[in-house]
């Protein structure tokens, strides 16, 4: 498969309920350095885990709508909004966050991720009609 593909795939998989998430997609010795409105985070493999493990406890499903999906050699870069059915109230969507993810591939895993995520506001409609418009 090709990184992007790889990528695809991930994002396609069932990320709020699959515990074997982490292992069909991480590479042992991956990185997540990640920048949202709470901070920046390093996450390693076991890192990922535990932050699927919450995931898993917090939503029954992540649906993810790409603007952006580029290739390059095995870097993929994604422009997306993530969506999400909480444990709470499982029959209501919401916007979570937009995203913007760097992926390198190797070996067929996700192996170093650089994101950028901030929290979604519904009401701030040129915001959301951006992360509408599709560039794939």
């Amino acid at each position: 498969m090709s990184a992007k593909e790889i990528v695809k795939a991930f994002y396609d998989s069932d990320l709020a309920n699959d515990p074997d998430v982490v292992s069909k997609f991480y590479h042992k010795e991956c990185e997540l350095h990640w920048s949202s409105s709470q901070g920046f985070m390093f996450l390693d493999y076991d890192a990922i885990v535990d932050f699927f493990e919450g995931t898993r406890k917090s939503y029954t499903n992540l649906r993810f709508e790409f603007t952006h999906f580029i290739e390059v050699d095995s870097k993929v870069f994604t422009r997306h909004t993530l969506f999400a059915n909480t444990i709470e109230n499982p029959d209501n969507e919401v916007v979570l966050a937009h995203f913007s993810t760097i992926w390198e591939v190797k070996d067929n895993k996700l192996y170093r991720g650089y994101e950028i995520s901030q929290q979604a506001d519904e009401s701030d409609a040129e915001s959301m009609a951006s992360y509408a418009e599709r560039k794939i």
